[in-house]
């Protein structure tokens, strides 16, 4: 079965201890790092495997107008100012850019499927098995993870790539995940990608990512 990696929203508002929004990482103590630290890991193993690695990213207009104000999440972006197309909120955090030729899907709800081509991309590549990571745990991770189950892909989760606030969340979500998804270490996932496990076939190899 042909793996890839969901990236999701490794981008400075949510990551660097001076973004905005605080909904993914604790702002005390080197979390921060220790995310970036296992993510890198994580995609570094991915490449080193030829696994496909797919970024998931968030933004926004200036005037947020195509924001759907329907939950807090949204109405607290709003009011903050944050994530906004263009400035250094949205942009990848050092370390963690997609490499050359990769494909990055933007949308602008929770789960990394709804309004991208994400679903496309991955059965346009023959994917079956998702390994997903990024921040917040109790956000984005678990909302496209439980999306991608309905729509028939097999998942695990690099827990250690992932975050929230604090250490109850985490806890509490990757226990609830564990009932959709096969719940590993960064460690453990980049050893199996060691073993063989089969990727897909690369079908962008421009010298730019492809941003969708």
């Amino acid at each position: 079965m042909k793996t890839a990696v969901l990236a999701l929203h490794y981008q400075n508002e949510v990551l660097h201890p001076e973004g905005r929004i605080a909904l993914g990482v604790a702002r005390e103590g080197d979390a921060s790092a220790m995310v970036v630290a296992a993510a890198s890991a994580l995609l570094s193993g991915a490449r080193a495997a030829d696994v496909p690695v797919i970024s998931v990213r968030i933004s926004f207009r200036p005037d947020h107008a195509e924001v759907i104000r329907n939950a807090p999440i949204f109405r607290n972006v709003v009011a903050s100012g944050a994530m906004v197309e263009g400035t250094w909120g949205a942009e990848f955090v050092e370390g963690l850019e997609p490499a050359a030729g990769e494909f990055v899907v933007h949308h602008t709800r929770i789960s990394g499927f709804t309004g991208s081509p994400l679903a496309e991309i991955l059965r346009a590549l023959e994917i079956g098995h998702l390994v997903i990571a990024g921040v917040a745990t109790n956000s984005v991770v678990a909302t496209t993870a439980a999306h991608a189950v309905d729509l028939g892909w097999e998942v695990t989760i690099a827990a250690d790539a992932c975050s929230c606030r604090d250490a109850r969340m985490q806890e509490a979500t990757l226990e609830s995940l564990a009932l959709i998804a096969e719940v590993n270490s960064v460690s453990e996932i980049v050893a199996k990608f060691g073993r063989g496990l089969r990727p897909a076939n690369h079908r962008c190899s421009k010298a730019k990512s492809t941003t969708l």
